[in-house]
């Protein structure tokens, strides 16, 4: 089922952010394609983690955290922050922390700083809901996407 359940969600075009927060030991971040609006009143944002994901151990206890929405040139990006074991803000990555810490980064089109509003568990995944408290954006001509198991845009 689990395979059915994949393959058929391929199907699925979702937008490919970068959620970032920071942590005792610095910045950490990770692609994520489970992001959506929750609530218009009050403004919530959900992303889902899975709780084997490198940054579960800082998303779990981060009171703030950033949502940036990716352009379709930046697959490199995407593909950056989705790799384990690789330093993901280094010198490639063009980032700084925001006056609370909440690394952002400066090429996203889009970005969404929360306040972690709540972290509920289903099944293997946490959906961490957030506030936003700060919103930048530029008009995205050909967002980032995933569909059909491969990066895409739409125009």
């Amino acid at each position: 089922m689990k395979e059915q359940l994949r393959n058929a969600l391929k199907h699925h075009a979702q937008a490919v952010t970068i959620v970032t927060a920071t942590g005792q030991e610095g910045p950490v971040g990770t692609t994520v394609s489970s992001f959506t609006s929750v609530s218009f009143e009050p403004p919530l944002v959900v992303v889902w983690i899975g709780e084997g994901a490198s940054v579960w151990p800082v998303l779990r206890t981060a009171p703030l955290f950033a949502v940036h929405l990716l352009h379709a040139a930046q697959t490199g990006l995407a593909d950056l922050f989705a790799t384990k074991g690789v330093d993901r803000f280094g010198p490639g990555t063009r980032w700084q922390p925001d006056d609370d810490g909440v690394p952002l980064l400066l090429d996203a089109p889009v970005r969404l700083r929360c306040r972690t509003s709540r972290r509920i568990a289903v099944g293997d995944h946490i959906a961490l809901v957030g506030e936003p408290l700060d919103i930048t954006h530029t008009d995205i001509a050909a967002p980032l996407v995933r569909h059909q198991g491969r990066y895409t845009s739409v125009a």
